[in-house]
């Protein structure tokens, strides 16, 4: 099993930008990927970004395509949400994910973080 832990969440101004990280134990050589997800108050998960670990491939959803960035530390086993010009419709839980790359992606992966508060005033 691989434990996540993120952090970097708060309360920030639309426009303003904050950095989530998730860092990674356990049995990390079985993730092939890592990834962030978001739920809104009465919402469903939705998937955010996503890297292929060893290729550094990324996939965005398209909102926030433009404006979110994700990163990896290969020797942290960290992965970074960098989330610039944010809007209110960003708040939401930040969940990170890791595992198979198809598996981040479509969001069954096998380890969730336990999530971080993003909220986005107007």
């Amino acid at each position: 099993q691989v434990q996540l832990v993120e952090s970097g969440g708060g309360l920030v101004q639309a426009g303003g930008s904050l950095r989530l990280s998730c860092a990674a134990s356990g049995r990390t050589f079985s993730s092939y990927a890592m990834g962030w997800f978001r739920q809104a108050p009465g919402k469903e998960r939705s998937f955010v970004a996503a890297i292929n670990w060893t290729s550094g491939t990324t996939y965005y959803a398209i909102s926030v395509k433009g404006r979110f960035t994700i990163s990896r530390d290969s020797v942290k086993n960290t992965v970074y949400l960098q989330m610039n010009s944010l809007k209110p419709e960003d708040t939401a839980v930040y969940y990170c994910a890791a595992g198979s790359f198809a598996a981040v992606l479509s969001g069954t992966s096998p380890s969730w973080g336990q999530g971080t508060q993003v909220t986005v005033s107007s």
